[in-house]
């Protein structure tokens, strides 16, 4: 059994009878492997008599990490979400295993509360067991300030993949793991997992790939395709799965959006000591892909089109197309760039965009800056206060008030480590000047203020400013804005129904685009309020309007 009733669960003789009707009973001998390290869509195994073992491949050999007796089931996430697993499960003892297939285990979900809720439960607590203790079958190899290995490791913990990290300088594992690999120094970043395969340098891409988390069937057709899964899609998509709509979430890269890196929100409703933003994408990523809401990150949009039956082709950078009859676009918005020699270079390597507990741990006892005047910067400095030497925050406003919230103001000037620079800007970047790419490395940052220039010794900037939409892949049909953020409802003029070839008797419903049944909601709609609360009611109240278009073309109206 498992060390704590946290991340456990003994289902009772009546559930068991319950989820019977669920699967097919299955007598397994000792040594029989139920599932092995990598496959996707595994079944939901549930012992009945006997034991199943649950086994960590790991490089130095395997290792045991619990045992299910009657009534308790094996797997984490991944076994609801159907991506790779990071476990082997095989028979130890002689018994009958209960096998619930995968898509029949996301019926199950949907219609029995009860059991959904200790599967969903236990579920989850394991996954943040496994994340916590940084333990498991999944290895990255790298130097701390590697750009490759930082994107690397920033996806696998927004997408909140358990693994371990090894820097092969100080870390004492790092060597025999190397060695029983076949790794050298060349060939890092590296990514090892299981015993049995090892990825030299890979990209974010492959790295997606290899652990099943961008897969979507070409040409596959649902109700609902959402592109972005920050608060707004995210919300979007529960809505829609619990009205049993069936939805594809899409984002570029994973769970949680701009919100995915705010280290803290602490003026959200329900949350009173706050919350991380990657623990809200999180725990709404959880909850839509329980209403059989199927999420695939990294997918990037690459165009969206009408078709002639009334649905659109929406096709990815890759070439897969998905056919739908709604779409709603939640991508959002990005910081802008500040416009500096040698900035690209440095991103990962010194120049971040936002500010998370991966970002926190990197920059510990250092000096920082922190670009911005609104409420992401704030949040930003104060989390990074906890960790670095001194937080030095850059606005080029007179007074944060006009942009910050009052709570974090006071947090701001209450902390004694943090200083702020009022009508400053970073006018230059400095780095080591070396020569490898990956060697490169950001030291100093000098100031334009009204006293003249001032330069920081910091090898960390946050930056935190503006706001640019993800809408250059939309078809010019769907009306923009003068700063490219998309017009919906009220603010659509007639000339832009027009332009678009409106042809509904109806106006278009307050989140909807000069396309019909095409929605716009958070950040990248124009005259959005930039607020995590906002964007959670836009997605949510525009599936009411979703359904009466969807009726209404079923109608044939």
């Amino acid at each position: 059994m498992q060390p704590t009733p946290d991340i456990n669960y003994t289902f009772t003789d009546e559930q068991l009878a319950r989820l019977t009707a669920w699967g097919e009973v299955r007598r397994h001998e000792a040594g029989a492997v139920l599932s092995a390290f990598g496959e996707r869509c595994v079944d939901m195994l549930v012992t009945l008599s006997g034991e199943t073992h649950i086994f960590i491949d790991s490089p130095t050999g395997p290792v045991r990490r619990g045992w299910m007796e009657r009534g308790q089931f094996a797997g984490d996430i991944s076994v609801l979400t159907g991506a790779s697993v990071m476990a082997r499960t095989l028979m130890g003892k002689a018994g009958e295993v209960l096998h619930i297939p995968f898509a029949r285990f996301q019926r199950l979900l949907v219609e029995d509360s009860e059991l959904s809720d200790i599967f969903v439960r236990t579920l989850t607590a394991r996954r943040a067991f496994a994340v916590s203790s940084r333990s498991g079958a999944l290895i990255v190899i790298g130097a701390p300030y590697d750009r490759q290995l930082f994107a690397l490791r920033d996806f696998l913990t927004r997408q909140g993949a358990p693994h371990a990290w090894l820097d092969p300088e100080s870390d004492p594992l790092a060597e025999p793991v190397m060695e029983a690999m076949g790794l050298a120094r060349a060939d890092l970043p590296a990514v090892v997992l299981g015993a049995a395969r090892v990825m030299r340098q890979p990209d974010v891409d492959a790295l997606a790939e290899a652990l099943g988390y961008g897969l979507l069937p070409d040409e596959a057709e649902v109700d609902v395709v959402v592109v972005g899964a920050g608060p707004a899609g995210l919300a979007a998509s529960v809505y829609a799965g619990s009205e049993g709509l069936s939805v594809v979430v899409l984002d570029a890269e994973a769970p949680g959006g701009q919100a995915g890196s705010s280290s803290k929100i602490e003026n959200y409703l329900g949350f009173p000591t706050g919350v991380s933003g990657r623990e809200l994408a999180e725990r709404a990523a959880v909850q839509a892909q329980k209403f059989g809401v199927r999420l695939a990150a990294p997918v990037r949009a690459a165009a969206l089109e009408p078709r002639d039956d009334g649905r659109y082709a929406l096709t990815m950078r890759d070439g897969r197309t998905l056919i739908a009859r709604a779409v709603v676009i939640a991508t959002g918005a990005q910081y802008r760039r500040l416009p500096l020699e040698g900035l690209e270079a440095l991103e990962g390597a010194g120049i971040y965009y936002g500010a998370s507990a991966l970002e926190g741990q990197l920059c510990a006892g250092a000096e920082v800056c922190v670009v911005g005047a609104g409420n992401s910067a704030g949040q930003g400095a104060v989390f990074l206060a906890r960790t670095a030497k001194r937080v030095h925050v850059i606005y080029r406003r007179p007074d944060l008030r006009e942009t910050m919230s009052e709570y974090l103001v006071r947090r701001l000037k209450e902390t004694s480590n943090i200083t702020l620079h009022p009508e400053a800007e970073i006018s230059a970047l400095h780095s080591n000047g070396a020569a490898r790419p990956e060697d490169l490395r950001l030291t100093a940052v000098t100031l334009a203020t009204p006293g003249g220039e001032v330069r920081l010794d910091t090898p960390f900037a946050f930056l935190f400013i503006g706001a640019a939409p993800f809408t250059a892949w939309l078809p010019g049909r769907i009306a923009r804005d003068a700063r490219g953020f998309v017009k919906t409802g009220a603010a659509l003029t007639p000339d832009d129904l027009a332009a678009a070839g409106w042809r509904r008797n109806r106006p278009p419903s307050p989140y909807e685009t000069s396309l019909e049944r095409v929605y716009a909601v958070g950040d990248v709609r124009a005259l959005s309020v930039k607020r995590v609360a906002s964007a959670v009611g836009e997605g949510s109240v525009t599936v009411s309007d979703i359904h009466a278009a969807l009726a209404q073309m079923g109608a044939g109206g």
